[in-house]
Protein backbone atom coordinates (compact mmCIF):
# COMPACT_ATOMS: atom_id res chain seq x y z
CA UNK A 1 0.00 0.00 0.00
CA UNK A 2 1.26 3.47 -0.87
CA UNK A 3 1.75 5.72 2.16
CA UNK A 4 1.25 9.08 0.42
CA UNK A 5 0.09 10.65 -2.79
CA UNK A 6 2.18 12.70 -5.16
CA UNK A 7 2.67 16.36 -4.27
CA UNK A 8 0.58 17.47 -7.24
CA UNK A 9 -2.59 15.53 -8.03
CA UNK A 10 -4.49 16.24 -11.25
CA UNK A 11 -8.17 15.30 -11.41
CA UNK A 12 -7.83 13.84 -14.91
CA UNK A 13 -5.26 11.33 -13.61
CA UNK A 14 -7.23 10.06 -10.61
CA UNK A 15 -9.43 6.99 -11.10
CA UNK A 16 -13.06 7.09 -10.02
CA UNK A 17 -14.38 4.43 -7.65
CA UNK A 18 -18.04 3.47 -7.18
CA UNK A 19 -18.53 2.68 -3.48
CA UNK A 20 -22.38 2.57 -3.71
CA UNK A 21 -25.15 3.09 -6.28
CA UNK A 22 -25.22 6.71 -7.47
CA UNK A 23 -21.96 7.57 -5.68
CA UNK A 24 -18.50 8.07 -7.20
CA UNK A 25 -15.33 9.11 -5.39
CA UNK A 26 -11.78 10.16 -6.13
CA UNK A 27 -9.04 9.91 -3.50
CA UNK A 28 -7.23 13.14 -4.31
CA UNK A 29 -4.33 13.50 -1.85
CA UNK A 30 -3.13 11.83 1.33
CA UNK A 31 -0.41 10.76 3.69
CA UNK A 32 -0.65 8.74 6.90
CA UNK A 33 -2.16 11.64 8.84
CA UNK A 34 -4.55 13.26 6.35
CA UNK A 35 -6.71 12.40 3.35
CA UNK A 36 -8.73 14.51 0.88
CA UNK A 37 -11.53 12.79 -1.06
CA UNK A 38 -14.02 14.14 -3.63
CA UNK A 39 -17.39 12.37 -3.59
CA UNK A 40 -20.08 12.92 -6.26
CA UNK A 41 -23.69 11.98 -5.55
CA UNK A 42 -26.62 11.54 -7.92
CA UNK A 43 -29.96 12.81 -6.64
CA UNK A 44 -31.46 10.16 -4.34
CA UNK A 45 -28.15 8.40 -3.64
CA UNK A 46 -27.70 7.23 -0.07
CA UNK A 47 -24.51 7.39 1.96
CA UNK A 48 -25.47 4.48 4.23
CA UNK A 49 -25.15 5.21 7.95
CA UNK A 50 -21.80 4.00 9.30
CA UNK A 51 -19.02 4.88 11.72
CA UNK A 52 -15.22 4.86 11.63
CA UNK A 53 -12.41 5.82 13.99
CA UNK A 54 -11.25 8.72 11.81
CA UNK A 55 -12.04 12.39 12.43
CA UNK A 56 -13.86 13.79 9.40
CA UNK A 57 -14.54 17.33 8.21
CA UNK A 58 -16.52 17.83 5.01
CA UNK A 59 -17.31 20.80 2.76
CA UNK A 60 -20.42 20.82 0.55
CA UNK A 61 -19.12 21.98 -2.84
CA UNK A 62 -22.42 21.45 -4.67
CA UNK A 63 -25.95 20.19 -4.03
CA UNK A 64 -28.21 19.57 -1.07
CA UNK A 65 -28.11 16.70 1.43
CA UNK A 66 -30.08 15.44 4.40
CA UNK A 67 -27.24 14.71 6.84
CA UNK A 68 -27.44 12.56 9.95
CA UNK A 69 -24.70 12.84 12.58
CA UNK A 70 -25.38 11.00 15.83
CA UNK A 71 -29.01 11.77 16.64
CA UNK A 72 -29.09 15.12 14.76
CA UNK A 73 -30.43 15.48 11.23
CA UNK A 74 -30.09 18.68 9.16
CA UNK A 75 -30.43 19.80 5.57
CA UNK A 76 -27.07 21.08 4.31
CA UNK A 77 -26.24 22.71 1.00
CA UNK A 78 -23.50 24.34 -1.05
CA UNK A 79 -21.10 26.31 1.14
CA UNK A 80 -21.97 24.42 4.34
CA UNK A 81 -19.63 22.11 6.22
CA UNK A 82 -19.78 19.53 9.00
CA UNK A 83 -17.51 17.72 11.45
CA UNK A 84 -17.79 14.08 12.51
CA UNK A 85 -16.00 12.94 15.64
CA UNK A 86 -14.32 9.52 15.69
CA UNK A 87 -16.75 6.61 16.06
CA UNK A 88 -19.83 8.82 15.50
CA UNK A 89 -22.72 7.29 13.53
CA UNK A 90 -23.42 9.28 10.32
CA UNK A 91 -24.92 9.05 6.84
CA UNK A 92 -26.73 11.12 4.23
CA UNK A 93 -29.32 11.21 1.46
CA UNK A 94 -28.61 13.38 -1.57
CA UNK A 95 -31.60 15.69 -2.21
CA UNK A 96 -30.03 17.53 -5.19
CA UNK A 97 -27.08 16.24 -7.24
CA UNK A 98 -23.99 17.16 -5.28
CA UNK A 99 -20.31 17.01 -4.46
CA UNK A 100 -18.77 16.61 -1.01
CA UNK A 101 -15.11 17.27 -0.25
CA UNK A 102 -14.20 14.94 2.62
CA UNK A 103 -11.10 15.17 4.79
CA UNK A 104 -10.07 12.39 7.14
CA UNK A 105 -7.48 12.11 9.87
CA UNK A 106 -5.73 9.77 9.91
CA UNK A 107 -6.00 8.66 6.28
CA UNK A 108 -8.59 6.02 5.34
CA UNK A 109 -6.31 3.07 4.53
CA UNK A 110 -9.44 1.18 3.38
CA UNK A 111 -9.77 3.69 0.49
CA UNK A 112 -6.30 2.89 -0.89
CA UNK A 113 -6.00 -0.13 -3.16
Amino acid sequence: MKTRSASFVFEKDVKWENPAPGIRRQVMAYDGQLMLVKVCFEKGAVGSPHEHYHSQATYVAKGKFEMLIGDEKHIISEGDAYYIAPDEWHGCVCLEEGILIDTFSPMRADFIS
